[in-house]
């Protein structure tokens, strides 16, 4: 949980200071870029769902590994964005952010081999090299995550931004 918890306070970090310059990103569309830094958690479904058993019910192979790449990311953001009446470009490219915002940071982590996931597929194959900054497990993330976005929030909630102008 601290994995995807860190995942969803990256687009905050990131959209709550954009959102003192440009006035249409109000706190619902900061919302949505947040909720699509969840996208390529969920499969994580996988634990509750075994792929296994959608399998036997589709009647054809299926793996939950692509939701975790940006063709994943792409394909469910256009697919939730669809329910959305109006701005439906908007949700989209917000929920486009957080998704691979998400990836990115998933990409720094290490890996054995010293690549990274295939987060770039169904685009190539290749795996990307990683800096290896962290280990999911390590709760120091979290830690930042939550000082830096607590410093965010602060400055947003008291204004505090106004008064560097």
């Amino acid at each position: 949980m601290a994995d995807l918890l860190t995942h969803i306070l990256v687009p905050y970090v990131l959209l709550t200071p954009a959102s003192w310059q440009f006035e249409w990103l109000t706190k619902r569309w900061i919302i949505i870029g947040m909720a699509g830094a969840a996208i390529p958690d969920l499969v994580k479904v996988g634990i509750v769902l075994d792929a296994t058993v959608v399998e036997s019910v589709l009647g054809l192979p299926f793996s939950y590994s692509p939701i975790s790449s940006v063709g994943g990311v792409l394909c469910l953001a256009g697919a939730i964005a669809i329910f959305f009446e109006s701005q439906r470009r908007r949700v989209f490219l917000l929920l486009l952010f957080g998704g691979l915002t998400s990836l990115v940071v998933d990409g720094l982590r290490v890996f054995a081999d010293g690549r990274s996931g295939f987060w770039l597929y169904p685009f190539t194959w290749w795996r990307p090299p990683t800096p290896s900054l962290y280990v999911t497990s390590d709760i120091r993330v979290l830690i930042v995550a939550i000082l830096i976005s607590t410093v965010v929030f602060a400055l947003d909630r008291w204004g505090l931004y106004k008064m560097a102008e």
